[in-house]
């Protein structure tokens, strides 16, 4: 388990110098978006020298989606680029976000949550996946010869919004406004304001052993009903549950909370079924702390029992710049402008149907005046 690199943004010391309209020209990327019916994740890393393509990208990218999406425009077409910390340290003189830094392993008695290399996310989602493929295939061809795609999901919504194991998932996402205080840096990084923090994990499910558990069994591992989605009386729902352990509070008892566009995905032929985790958060110390929980337990030595049946493969951190720094990227840093001058001035973008297709403890939760940021799910759980 590696070390924390350091504490994270402590949150304003005034909420009311942190209200929206003090943060209006920072507008997130599509961040708030409503779950979709279909997604496309990609993971990539940048090859060396392949900074600027990347740079030349990323403000391309409003462009590419309102190309694509104007196909269908009633389908909601959207995509969220992320920056790793390695990258970003590459790519970007100056600062960085406060609350950037590699996605740390867990290691507990049990079970493991994996780093995973990983250097530009993009969430893809709509509601139909033939808009989430072509953007992704534009993406892809854009930065072929400059990164390396390790990683690709394709999402579907699975019945009412239930994870392949057949419990709902992401009942107590925040919404309107206290999504936003969930999500939305503020003053507390004026810098980057406008931006945000996202996780990612790809989840592998043993369906054979889940299946073969009784009901009963499986409401105990989640800590709610499986088919009213109701969580457990307290008295019901074991201390290793999901739920119980996934719950994270501030000093003042208050839920902290995040963002999950989790969704399901699986290869029948291949026998894999699973869930991509995805939070996005306003730090990442609130995800952490869940991802804490569930690996190394509350106490200590115990783990959340879903682990038991479902294992990541992946993990990785990034930082989603807000929209106008998103067009307006911060200036190269000196070993990405000497590679920049060096690169050939073009390089040829295949077509998109020839597209090449596209892995330590956290630091302690901040406390916040108004105890608005949280993790959601049901009830009280912050992964489900």
């Amino acid at each position: 388990m590696t070390s924390p690199a350091g504490p994270p943004a402590q949150p304003p010391a005034d909420p009311a110098a942190d209200r929206p309209a003090a943060r209006a020209a920072a507008e997130p990327q599509a961040v708030l978006g409503p779950l979709t019916s279909a997604a496309v994740f990609l993971v990539l890393t940048v090859d060396p020298g392949g900074e600027g393509a990347v740079r030349e990208l990323l403000p391309d990218l409003a462009g590419l989606r309102r190309s694509v999406g104007s196909r269908v425009p009633a389908a909601g077409l959207t995509c969220v680029a992320g920056l790793g910390a390695a990258l970003w340290e590459r790519m970007f003189a100056g600062p960085r976000p406060a609350g950037l830094h590699s996605f740390r392993e867990l290691v507990g008695p049990r079970h493991r949550a994996v780093a995973t290399p990983g250097d530009l996310l993009l969430h893809i989602r709509a509601e139909r996946m033939d808009l989430c493929f072509e953007l992704a295939a534009q993406v892809v061809g854009r930065l072929a010869g400059a990164a390396t795609v390790v990683d690709e999901v394709h999402g579907f919504k699975y019945f009412d919004e239930r994870d392949l194991m057949g419990f709902v998932d992401g009942t107590e996402n925040p919404v309107g406004r206290s999504a936003e205080e969930a999500v939305v840096i503020g003053a507390e990084d004026p810098d980057f304001a406008g931006g945000s923090y996202v996780t990612v994990q790809r989840y592998v499910h043993d369906m054979r052993a889940w299946n073969a558990l009784p009901v009963e069994e499986q409401e105990r591992v989640i800590g709610r009903t499986k088919s009213a989605n109701i969580e457990l009386d307290d008295d019901a729902k074991p201390a290793d549950s999901h739920v119980a352990l996934t719950s994270v509070d501030a000093p003042d008892g208050s839920q902290l909370q995040i963002l999950r566009d989790n969704m399901p995905y699986g290869t029948v032929g291949q026998g894999e079924f699973g869930t991509y985790f995805i939070a996005y958060s306003r730090t990442p110390a609130v995800t952490e702390e869940m991802l804490r929980n569930m690996f190394l337990g509350r106490p200590p030595g115990s783990h959340d029992r879903i682990l038991d049946f479902s294992t990541p493969v992946t993990g990785s951190l990034y930082f989603t710049p807000s929209a106008a720094l998103l067009g307006d990227l911060p200036g190269p840093s000196d070993a990405a402008a000497r590679a920049r001058r060096s690169a050939p001035t073009s390089t040829p973008v295949p077509d998109p149907v020839s597209a090449p297709d596209p892995v330590s403890a956290p630091d302690p939760v901040p406390a916040r005046a108004d105890g608005s940021l949280g993790i959601g799910s049901l009830k009280r759980s912050t992964a489900r």
